[in-house]
């Protein structure tokens, strides 16, 4: 019964519209923060520790609350999760505007993730289910042209507020465009939804909170904490566990909160380990590259913002222009081009040094963006294209859930890859610099040494860089061999569904 569902003759543009505004706006608020950072850091007095939570609070809450979603897109109406998502939104906005102090500017962002979190899938649910197979791919070009444009430009666009205004004209540019968009959405969706008996399992969603909670934050501490921390080592281990036992307790209900047996459908499966990979690969370029042009370069936080600009506009473009080509072409040609793209370019960034240019950066970044571009929503939607309707719930959730992990993950890895490698760099390059100089027959000046610790903590910096890059070359090379297996997807049977009796399975469709 579930493949003979259609999306309607016309895709409900209204509502797609309202929601895409909203998106944007939700998306835009994720970078709009980490050039202020400092400038929070010194006007709250605050320490980069407690001041990096306005990101690992953003992302534990998205861990959280998205698991969620599944249970909550089949349960309410699209007009009412976009009114509970935009109205915690527009809150937290408004608080976190408002603060004075950390801990209301910290609960403030971590409101206004409740909100993104449930933005995100309601969005790329309500795609699927309005466009047939065949215009899927244009229909989420477009989609991703917000996903990506969005965060893309928060840089650029925070960099340019910051040296004009105070940090809280972030969020005071945010909230009256929040609360149009809120009282738009609450007077156009109109869309109604027959009454679901559907109950929260409340042992499941603590289990996915610890489970999903304690790996997120524990991958993202280990960066700074180092991986020997108990703090790290005691989350991941609980968060393991209670994922571990979520997981075997969704296996075994009915309907469960988050359907892990998608991951039997091979193409589901694959795009989404694919898309994990370029997940923690597009950290390093925004996470990685800031750091070099900043901290190594001494380059101005509204030019290292500029810097990211070409590549946000071409990702941009790009994004409904690959949705095209991925309805006349499918996933695998443009994840097999976008990927060698992105495995290059990569490449010549592990290979950055004091005299690399920032025309070359530019050029460099851009032409990384338009291979990612050409990977990150085709592979997804190819994936999500061979699930049933009745699973787009659960696939929209899951994808959104991984990437959360991947990329706290990925951060996690290369944080500690660049930090490791830089103290191992600046201990051989400080005992070579030293053991020159006595045999020159020196004597090293405190001021020489101090300079001469500088420019070693310099070079250190770029090494470890450089090695963190590195490492986001194996990872896509391993998303490239992957690509090759990809094939065009198209849906499936409930093949979940397929050891129950066939007069039982037609009644459990009829309940469902």
């Amino acid at each position: 019964m579930e493949k003979n569902v259609k999306a309607p003759e016309k895709p409900p543009y209204g509502i797609i519209a309202v929601l895409l505004v909203g998106a944007f706006i939700a998306f835009l608020n994720n970078t709009l923060l980490n050039i202020a950072l400092p400038t929070i850091m010194a006007d709250l007095k605050v320490e980069a520790t407690t001041v990096q939570w306005l990101t690992t609070g953003f992302m534990l809450v998205s861990g959280v609350m998205i698991p969620l979603s599944a249970y909550l897109i089949q349960k309410y109406s699209v007009r009412r999760l976009f009114i509970i998502a935009m109205g915690l939104f527009t809150a937290g906005t408004i608080l976190a505007g408002a603060a004075h102090v950390f801990p209301l500017l910290l609960a403030g962002r971590m409101i206004q993730a409740s909100g993104t979190a449930i933005m995100m899938p309601l969005l790329m649910n309500v795609m699927l289910i309005s466009f047939p197979i065949e215009k899927r791919g244009t229909a989420m070009g477009v989609f991703g042209l917000v996903l990506m444009f969005a965060p893309a430009i928060g840089p650029t666009l925070s960099g340019w507020i910051i040296e004009h205004y105070d940090w809280r004209m972030l969020f005071h540019f945010v909230t009256p465009i929040a609360a149009i968009v809120l009282l738009l959405g609450s007077i156009l969706l109109k869309d109604k939804k027959e009454k679901v008996s559907m109950r929260l399992d409340v042992i499941s969603l603590t289990l996915s909170s610890i489970g999903f909670g304690g790996l997120l934050y524990g991958f993202s501490s280990a960066g700074s904490k180092g991986w020997d921390s108990p703090n790290v080592y005691v989350t991941l281990t609980i968060g393991t566990v209670s994922l571990v036992t979520f997981i075997l307790r969704q296996l075994r209900q009915e309907k469960p909160m988050l359907n892990f047996r998608i991951y039997q459908y091979p193409m589901f499966a694959l795009s989404s380990v694919i898309s994990m990979i370029v997940t923690m690969a597009m950290f390093s370029g925004m996470l990685l590259l800031p750091i070099y042009v900043q901290t190594i370069r001494g380059i101005s936080p509204i030019d290292a913002g500029l810097l990211l600009l070409p590549g946000a506009i071409v990702m941009a473009v790009m994004s409904p222009v690959t949705g095209r080509l991925f309805d006349k072409f499918g996933g695998r040609l443009l994840a097999i081009i976008g990927l060698a793209i992105t495995l290059i370019t990569s490449y010549y960034f592990s290979q950055l040094s004091l005299e690399t240019t920032y025309t070359q950066l530019v050029i460099l970044y851009t032409i990384r963006m338009l291979g990612m571009s050409m990977v990150n929503m085709p592979v997804s939607t190819n994936g999500l294209n061979q699930l049933p309707v009745k699973y787009y719930p659960h696939g929209t959730a899951m994808n959104n859930t991984m990437q959360q992990v991947s990329g706290a993950i990925g951060t996690a890895l290369l944080v500690t890859v660049m930090s490791t490698r830089a103290k191992s760099y600046g201990t051989e390059l400080a005992a070579d610099a030293f053991k020159q100089a006595a045999a020159a027959g020196k004597a090293v000046t405190p001021a020489a040494k101090a300079e001469m610790e500088q420019q070693i903590a310099m070079q250190a910096m770029l090494h470890g860089i450089n090695d963190a890059f590195f490492v986001t070359v194996i990872l896509t090379a391993i998303a490239l061999v992957l690509a090759f297996f990809i094939k065009r997807a198209t849906q499936a049977e409930d093949t979940i569904g397929k050891k129950v009796p066939a007069k039982k399975h037609s009644q459990k469709l009829a309940n469902n």
